[in-house]
């Protein structure tokens, strides 16, 4: 009897290993789940969209967690400088708002209130578009078209976690937006064409990057080139920023010190999209998809 029950001890184990062994190469057989998009990173964990929600994991993939499950989309998800939030934009009561929700999960909690402008046509995007904090991680960095005239013009905010009424900041138009980490600059592009057809395109709306100081109110143009240049990124003394001046989007850096200008990626096939970083030594994409 015991020699039998030894034998099925051993039979139960060997079966639950090779259950084990199938689910890794099953699940290593199906690659990764595409459709990831805006994704933000801190630390060791990464923050993204998918099917309109939240989602949390960490930088080696794995199982994800669902951070949010609204009907309406939550999108451009940024971790705050201490990683405990993460500030973002959604349609909870209809149209776009500013919100936050604790990392570890719970209610989010609504920032801005201002009637956002729509609902815009797909190549405009969305209005209250969050593109990260301040520095101190006290408030809330988004993109607005509350005083605009015309789509084409927006301005950049800054919404305390707080609460309260936004401030606008100093630049007359701008788009995308990032602080230094000693929060008396910061690295603008005066225009949003974040859902435009911009690949290849040349003309007078191409961004170009401008670093402006919120002191003195003084602009300097930090980039030139005929193609757009998107997306900035703050990193110590080096501006990344997403660029297809090389007939694909690829990841570029500006040393704001020596004034060079050098490619990062090099991606052939498929464009990067949407970079964001910790704003300490790491930047995560999409591409392809994922």
């Amino acid at each position: 009897m015991k020699l039998e029950q030894g034998k099925n001890s051993v039979m139960s184990a060997v079966l639950a290993v090779m259950a084990v062994l199938l689910l890794v190469v099953s699940t290593r057989g199906e690659g990764q789940t595409k459709l990831l998009r805006f994704p933000d990173v801190h630390g060791d964990r990464v923050v993204f969209t998918y099917g309109g929600d939240l989602w949390l994991a960490t930088v080696e993939g794995g199982v994800a967690t669902r951070l949010t499950s609204h009907p309406g989309l939550e999108l451009f998800a940024k971790f705050s400088p201490d990683g405990k939030w993460i500030a973002f934009t959604g349609q909870v009561d209809g149209d776009e708002q500013v919100y936050v929700v604790p990392t570890a999960g719970g209610v989010p909690r609504q920032l801005t209130f201002y009637p956002a402008r729509g609902p815009l046509p797909p190549r405009w995007g969305y209005d209250n578009q969050v593109f990260g904090w301040t520095p101190d991680g006290k408030a809330v960095l988004f993109r607005s078209h509350r005083d605009s005239w015309t789509l084409p013009v927006s301005r950049l905010y800054r919404v305390a976690v707080s609460g309260g009424a936004a401030e606008v900041l100093p630049m007359p138009e701008s788009g995308a937006g990032d602080y230094e980490l000693e929060g008396r600059r910061i690295v603008y592009s005066p225009r949003s064409r974040d859902f435009r057809s911009e690949k290849r395109y040349g003309g007078g709306q191409a961004n170009d990057l401008f670093i402006f100081d919120l002191a003195s109110k003084e602009s300097r143009r930090v980039t030139d080139h005929p193609r757009a240049d998107r997306d900035p990124m703050w990193i110590g003394k080096t501006i990344y920023f997403n660029s297809d001046r090389d007939g694909r989007f690829n990841l570029y850096g500006f040393d704001t010190v020596s004034g060079r200008t050098t490619q990062v990626t090099t991606s052939l096939l498929w464009d990067v999209r949407w970079p964001s970083s910790d704003n300490e030594g790491r930047i995560v994409y999409e591409l392809n998809g994922e």
